[in-house]
């Protein structure tokens, strides 16, 4: 009874000869080896997979690697059916099905095998198969596995397109051959999937994948096997060709014509590291794990040899590695999927429509008119990107026009970018009503952005190791000039209609979309990228012959990029001080609207997450402020005490309507001081005012109150209390335990030893509370804790942090500065991002005898850059002891709770 695998192997890229492999000449005999079958069979199957490892990580070829564990696995399923098939051997065909059936096993890669019947099977084969399968699940082998007759084959295939690909891949392991054939006829072109609808389904199937991934392989931690570019996008490939040319291997394509010698050595080197990156996912694992997680990222990176450089991370060295990788499998997959739909669903003469003499349009596809146009006329390789933008109704550029276009490539040098005709065309493809976003993503990905603007080739595929940036460089970049796009296109108008307006009434929406493109562009040179990538733009700018003042506003953008951003979220804009300053900053309205622009669409291309109603409220009012001192002129500032009394008016008139007395109002504003006028809307004071006005003279018993505050973007959590310096600690260690994001507080000290705080948040999610009920959790939680005796611990937050958080270790800076106008100093705290971090410095605060007045919270990915503004026991600024004490007290307890040091 023969234990040999009866087809052999093949690889969708190459029908490779396979070297020999010692360990497989002596595992049959290994296998059969004593009475426990067993105790033989798992300990051949460690001793191989062990043999795989070493093998890897001596730099064997992957290729080699990928097929032997096929070719063990065979063996091993080979021995078991002769052990156990009894009668059902010469009846029932194993065949291996799906990536098993290609021949491609990764250490953890789900083992499919197909158990074929004829028409009718006895009881005793029933048992046998019964057996065989026991057999496998005690020896540990996890197999996939479906009993189907031939006609069971064809029903399942015809409904779901995923068991047809699988099929297609079938390879006998044993049984008899002509029920394999059966099969294959069965499931032939005629009887189930022609290849028009077998071509149809498997480009919808790859479509509703990629939309899973946002259409991008940028994520911060892709699939290497379902993400836009990764294996998938090669099998998909080899399904086509299989089922409509019969092609066995890709090298086939070649013949063809499909392909080139060079496309299928690179798509060969790109399945090669991508193979290599799973086998490495598995391997460190243990489980079959496709996603390359940022813990998995830093140990593959260190495994294949990458070591940090001066301004580089070896991860992100490695990481650059795979985002070309998968850019280079997603061109190949788009341009050999149309040629075959060209090639499929072609039908009769093609329709071809003249565009001018270096263009036409072919089948709804651009296409150059003659092979050598890009080598006649190097500036058509730009006016293609323009062509495709003046003719939206085009499917793409025809896949033998990107292929010319990347052998003249080399046509983009210095003389190119000098031409002023080129310079006309990229203003004029910048200056396009339509189509700026979605052929920059084109030109990115064709290479000729990175080759027009070499700066921006060396961002392609950067990643920054850390949680704020949630895409490479140069995705973000693209997202980012996607963002202003949509503020200026009609469309788009009902998701920022205030911004929408304004983007109308810039004068040069190129502008913003040039800073967009250059604001990261020096990321990963060292030094201040916005500082370097200033200069770039500037010179861009001026060699694309655009005016000084226009060149210098840009660069003035690129290099104040963060501005508007940090200063909203770390500083008191309430403070006419902070408004005054940054409007020297920003010197006129033009700049002023171009920032603003360009910062929220920053934030919103940086990670999905970071985006919320509060920035949009914090920013828009940031915007407004700002407006408002420079129409006053620089030179004339607001006066805080007219600020204070436009808000109290305010205020009064909206409890007026309330019916709220205008004396009433003013007896309980008494207690409030000019820095609470200044630090609350007029709606919020109005609402304190009635909470406060409804109390009996000389009520002092605790209040909390939960309300969303649409303005603000968020919901605020009042507490009316008597004050103490445990209030803070308490109070944002139960909003944490509760999963609410804290983003701003602010303490107000009373007359009587009264305080009324106000914390702004949000939940986990980046939404306002909306069940009025969990409100009412939250006030009843937060009464009760605040009523805790003067010497109660603050209650604990269980929460963990998030596994992506726990990888990255952030070192404890404290910074101390004063501020004299408010007798205050000023804690700028950076350190880990974590569950509890804002109880941990209350207690510190608490410890030091330090009050908390103001606190704002903003969180950068796995980093919180948190801004306390405290008081000490007398009322004023911390003594010199004082911070002393408290920054190594802060260094104590918070490097020491940082759970990436724990991991």
């Amino acid at each position: 009874m023969s234990a040999t695998p009866v087809d052999g192997l093949e690889s969708g890229l190459a029908r490779a000869a396979l070297p020999p492999w010692p360990f497989l000449e002596s595992l049959p005999a290994a296998l059969r080896s004593g009475d426990d079958r067993v105790g033989a069979f798992r300990g051949a199957l460690a001793a191989g997979d062990a043999s795989l490892r070493q093998r890897f990580e001596e730099d064997e070829p992957i290729e080699a690697l990928v097929r032997d564990r096929a070719r063990m696995v065979d063996v091993v399923l080979c021995e078991a059916w002769a052990a156990h098939a009894g009668p059902a051997e010469k009846d029932v065909a194993l065949v291996a099905v799906g990536g098993y059936g290609r021949g491609e096993l990764h250490p953890c890669s789900d083992i499919d095998v197909l158990i074929l019947l004829p028409k009718s099977l006895v009881f005793d084969d029933h048992a046998a198969i019964e057996r065989f399968l026991t057999f496998l699940w005690d020896i540990g082998l996890e197999i996939g596995h479906s009993v189907r007759t031939i006609d069971d084959c064809q029903r399942e295939s015809a409904a779901d397109v995923s068991v047809a690909s699988s099929l297609i891949e079938a390879r006998r392991l044993a049984g008899p051959d002509f029920l394999l054939q059966a099969m294959r006829r069965a499931l032939a072109q005629d009887n189930v999937w022609s290849s028009q609808a077998f071509f149809e389904a498997k480009v919808a199937e790859q479509q509703a994948r990629h939309h899973r991934y946002h259409d991008t392989a940028y994520n911060l931690e892709p699939n290497v096997k379902a993400s836009p570019g990764g294996l998938r996008d090669v099998q998909t490939i080899g399904w086509v060709a299989k089922r409509h040319f019969g092609a066995e291997t890709l090298d086939e394509l070649v013949g063809h014509g499909f392909l080139t010698a060079a496309e299928l050595r690179k798509l060969r080197t790109a399945q090669a590291f991508l193979w290599k990156v799973r086998f490495a996912l598995h391997t460190l694992t243990g489980r079959r794990e496709d996603r390359l997680l940022f813990d998995h990222q830093v140990r593959i990176a260190k495994m294949f040899g990458y070591e940090d450089a001066t301004y580089t991370l070896a991860v992100e060295q490695f990481m650059q590695r795979y985002y070309r990788t998968v850019m280079d499998v997603s061109l190949l997959n788009e341009m050999l999927l149309q040629l075959f739909r060209e090639a499929i669903l072609g039908h009769g003469e093609a329709t071809i429509v003249p565009l001018n003499a270096r263009f036409q349009v072919r089948d709804d596809y651009l296409e150059v008119t003659a092979d050598d146009v890009f080598a006649r006329h190097p500036s058509a390789i730009l006016e293609l990107f323009r062509l495709m933008q003046e003719q939206p109704q085009l499917r793409g550029v025809r896949a033998t026009t990107i292929r010319a276009l990347g052998r003249h490539l080399w046509l983009i040098d210095e003389e190119f970018r000098q031409n002023p005709r080129h310079h006309r065309l990229f203003l004029d493809f910048m200056r396009a009503p339509a189509g700026v976003t979605h052929e920059l993503r084109r030109m990115n990905l064709y290479g000729v952005l990175g080759r027009y603007i070499p700066a921006f080739g060396r961002i392609v595929g950067r990643m920054q190791y850390d949680l704020f940036h949630a895409y490479t460089v140069d995705a973000h970049t693209l997202f980012v000039v996607r963002n202003l796009r949509r503020l200026a296109l009609p469309r788009f108008a009902h998701e920022f209609p205030d911004l929408t307006r304004l983007m109308e009434q810039i004068p040069k929406p190129e502008l913003a979309y040039l800073a967009a493109l250059f604001h990261d562009i020096a990321k990963g040179r060292g030094g201040d990228h916005s500082e370097l990538g200033a200069v770039d733009a500037e010179a861009f700018c001026l060699e694309q012959g655009l005016s000084r003042y226009d060149a210098r506003l840009v660069a003035w953008l690129v290099r104040n990029h963060l501005l508007l951003s940090v200063t909203a979220q770390k500083k008191d804009i309430s403070d006419p001080k902070v408004i005054q300053e940054f409007a020297h900053r920003v010197g006129d309205q033009t700049h002023l609207d171009y920032l603003y622009l360009l910062t929220v669409a920053d934030v919103r291309g940086t990670n999905p997450k970071l985006w919320n109603s509060w920035k949009s409220s914090l920013f828009h009012d940031f915007y407004e402020r700002t407006k408002r001192a420079l129409r006053r002129g620089l030179e004339a500032p607001v006066d805080r005490e007219e600020l204070v009394a436009e808000t109290r008016a305010a205020a009064a008139e909206l409890l007026v309507r309330d019916g709220v007395d205008r004396a009433h109002a003013e007896s309980v504003w008494t207690r409030m001081n000019d820095r609470y006028f200044l630090g609350h809307t007029p709606a919020e004071i109005a609402w304190h005012t009635r909470l406060l006005a409804e109390r009996e003279a000389g009520d002092v018993s605790p209040v909390v109150a939960v309300r969303e505050v649409a303005e603000r973007g968020g919901n605020a959590v009042v507490t009316y209390l008597p004050h103490r310096r445990h209030n803070f600690a308490r109070t944002t260690a139960l909003l944490d335990q509760m999963g609410l994001n804290i983003l701003d507080a602010r303490i107000t000290p009373l007359e009587g030893g009264l305080s009324l705080d106000t914390y702004l948040v949000l939940e986990d999610t980046g939404a306002p509370i909306g069940d009025r009920h969990r409100a009412a959790a939250i006030e009843q939680q937060l009464w009760r804790v605040l009523q805790l005796p003067e010497d109660a611990t603050p209650p604990a937050v269980t929460r963990r942090a998030p596994r992506q958080a726990r990888m990255f270790s952030t070192p404890t800076q404290i910074t101390f500065t004063e501020d004299p106008l408010h007798q205050h100093t000023i804690i700028e705290l950076i350190a880990g991002d974590r569950p509890g971090l804002l109880s941990e410095v209350g207690k510190v605060l608490l410890s030091a005898h330090a009050d908390v007045v103001m606190a704002r919270i903003m969180t950068i990915g796995e980093r919180a850059e948190d801004v306390f503004h405290v008081t000490g026991e007398n009322g004023g600024p911390l003594s010199d002891e004082s911070r002393r004490l408290l920054e190594d007290r802060l260094h104590e307890a918070l490097d020491r709770r940082d759970p990436t040091r724990a991991a």
